[in-house]
């Protein structure tokens, strides 16, 4: 586990300066405590920060082949690399490391930039092939570890982290407008966006090749058709799930560092811990996180996963010190990011790394076998037709804006107005469509924002070209694309990252993950009842039933007490602060109005105080220290800013810079 950077110039008479490589990989030393590698060569600069795990002694990167033409740096696993080192020594090729890096180099001489296809694991690499002076990048299926790249000053730039960029390149500061809305919309900003006009993430699965100067990003994998394959019976089901589990976790165990597993006392979790104990010879460490509030505390199934395969469990009960946490935090989120589970993750993420440094986790679990509450309700909702034919549109158009904002059920009558497809999509947004519940937000941002392309766009196009025929699978493969590597394993790589800590997620071993797409749905969900098959294999290997069915409850935190009784004044003013309504965004009164209905208990706002004081504090703890670092950029600190004093405030767009199409 490492991180990567890199610089390139696309003319030939750039030359690459060490120290700028080594400035990007001093921003990342979190990602790689252990060690650091850089190669420059004319106009090519690659470096990495690692995190050994495989072959500590002789696993230094950068990594090349036999006649040193060809080189790589690498962030990730390759867990069949010893199957595909046996498959290469016999067609000739010579090793000089025991690590899995040294794989994708010959792989590459022999399949080219199609290497990625051999690869089992997770991982973004960079490799330059100087004979044909041509630059690879490359991103796992899923997405698991995170690649991102811009132009500027006649340079391709690199790495696995934004702040990497901005390290070399302050001018990217320039925020994106489409990215900014969608981060109101989800929490989150899905790929290809980031906050950041000029700076791109390549999606999973795509390759981006640089030739002759000439950027081609493509697609070099994608989830196959879903529904199509249907046992002859349940315990044919069961046998095949475990067997592909029980592959996907035993390859997941190769170390040479001291591995362990983070356990929530969900299903998931409970079942990777299930089978590493059946695997492993000595005890399994686990590591969960508890707290006070019993409403969101599940530490104590926790407890009894724990107890049933004699693990030796390590437990942290988390108390609401919430200032401090989403300071720390935001200042290493390089984007808004309000996926308030962020908090516990990296604290259990913190709690591991004092014992371990690589830990299994459930996460997949939800996208591959529905275990969404949203996906039952999503079906429920599918069924009613409140509203004839054609007079949906009629009622959200002429009607809905008259209805009383307090009245119970309003957003919920608004989504039943909607078509099929689109009531999920309403469902799973954070800004609702409906205008006035977004009175929050300042008239002038509502303005700009309605003239921006819709962030659904892409949601829907995904939907329309899923390659499913019922609509939980197309639902499921819309989150597997957009809120799988956008959300859950973007908050598990930046905790677990800022903390040195490794995270390994079996479900989401692809020949497993296809395997479950391509499952019938009634083996997902079935008489009412999520991941149907994944509880029944729980069960079988032993994992109590008290725990795989009792209700849901998420890796989340109790927000809804914290925000009226623990933090300080101080914290959730910062809402009301000159410097923050000065920025444009927010309707003041409207702030105030929800944080006084908050703490005397009238309305539980607390999800939505939440997610603007986070894009607040990532304004301040992020993005104006970046910004600083080039004071001929700093109007770039807002979207929609013009200067008023030192503050940024409303509202001067910065165009986008062109994506190159996937193919």
């Amino acid at each position: 586990m490492c991180g990567i950077a890199g610089i390139i110039g696309t003319e030939h008479n750039y030359l690459a300066d060490v120290a700028d490589v080594h400035r990007m990989c001093q921003t990342i030393t979190h990602r790689g405590p252990d060690d650091e590698g850089i190669y420059v060569k004319g106009r090519v600069g690659l470096g990495m920060r690692r995190l050994s795990i495989v072959d500590l002694s002789t696993g230094h990167q950068p990594i090349h082949n036999e006649d040193s033409t060809i080189w790589v740096v690498f962030n990730g696993e390759i867990y069949n690399f010893p199957e595909l080192r046996l498959e290469l020594e016999g067609r000739g090729h010579r090793f000089y490391t025991q690590t899995d890096t040294e794989v994708i180099v010959h792989l590459y001489e022999e399949f080219g930039a199609e290497c990625v296809q051999k690869l089992h694991g997770m991982f973004a690499f960079a490799l330059w092939d100087e004979r044909r002076q041509r630059l690879l990048l490359a991103r796992d299926r899923f997405g698991k570890k995170p690649l991102h790249y811009a132009l500027s000053g006649g340079r391709l730039l690199f790495g696995s982290e934004i702040k990497e960029l901005l390290a070399v390149a302050p001018e990217l500061t320039d925020i994106d407008p489409q990215g900014l809305l969608s981060s109101f919309y989800f929490g989150y900003i899905p790929d290809p966006l980031t906050a950041f006009a000029r700076i791109h993430k390549l999606p999973p699965g795509h390759l981006l090749e640089l030739i002759a100067g000439q950027i081609r990003v493509s697609k070099y994998w994608d989830l196959p058709s879903y529904g199509v394959y249907e046992p002859r019976c349940e315990e044919e089901c069961l046998e095949e799930l475990e067997h592909r589990l029980t592959e996907a976790v035993r390859i997941r165990l190769i170390s040479d560092v001291p591995l362990g597993a983070l356990l929530s006392g969900g299903v998931d979790s409970s079942t990777v811990v299930a089978l590493m104990a059946r695997t492993i010879p000595s005890q399994v460490k686990t590591f969960s996180i508890g707290f006070s509030n019993d409403d969101f505390n599940e530490a104590h199934y926790a407890r009894i996963v724990a107890r049933q395969f004699g693990t030796d469990h390590h437990e942290l009960v988390v108390e609401p010190q919430i200032e401090e946490t989403v300071h720390l935090l935001t200042r290493s989120l390089e984007e808004p990011f309000s996926d308030a589970s962020m908090v516990p993750t990296y604290h259990v993420c913190r709690l591991a790394r004092q014992h371990v440094t690589v830990a299994l986790a459930g996460d997949g679990g939800d996208e591959l076998f529905a275990g969404y509450d949203r996906y039952k309700s999503y079906l429920r909702r599918r069924r009613l037709r409140l509203f004839p034919l054609g007079t949906g549109r009629w009622y959200r158009e002429h009607i809905h804006a008259w209805v009383p904002t307090k009245l119970p059920g309003r957003r919920r009558l608004y989504n039943l107005s909607l078509p099929l497809r689109e009531r999920y999509l309403d469902e799973i947004a954070l800004l609702p469509a409906d205008v006035r519940d977004r009175s929050v937000f300042s008239k002038e941002f509502l303005a700009w924002a309605d003239k921006e392309v819709s962030p659904y766009n892409s949601f829907r196009r995904y939907l329309e070209h899923a390659p499913a025929s019922d609509p939980l699978s197309e639902v499921l493969y819309l989150d597997a694309k957009t809120y799988l590597p956008g959300d859950i394993l973007t908050k598990v790589d930046r905790m677990s990252m800022a903390t040195s800590l490794e995270v390994r997620a079996p479900f989401l071993d692809h020949p497993l993950a296809e395997w479950a797409a391509q499952l019938s749905p009634k083996w997902k969900m079935r008489f009412g009842e999520f991941k149907y098959i994944l509880k029944k294999l729980a069960v079988r290997l032993g994992v109590p039933k008290e725990v795989v069915y009792r209700r849901k409850q998420g890796f989340t935190m109790p927000l809804v007490h914290w925000f009226r009784q623990e933090p300080s004044p101080a914290l959730l003013d910062i809402l009301l602060e000159p410097r923050t309504i000065q920025r444009g965004y927010f309707n003041e009164q409207a702030v105030r109005r929800r944080l006084l209905d908050h703490r005397r208990g009238r309305r539980d706002h607390s999800w939505e105080i939440w997610h603007l004081l986070i894009f607040e504090l990532w304004h301040r703890n992020f993005l104006e220290p970046a910004t600083q670092a080039q004071s001929a950029f700093a109007s770039s600190c807002n979207p929609l800013a013009e200067r008023k004093g030192n503050e940024t405030s409303a509202f001067a767009l910065h165009p986008r810079s062109t994506v190159p199409a996937s193919n």
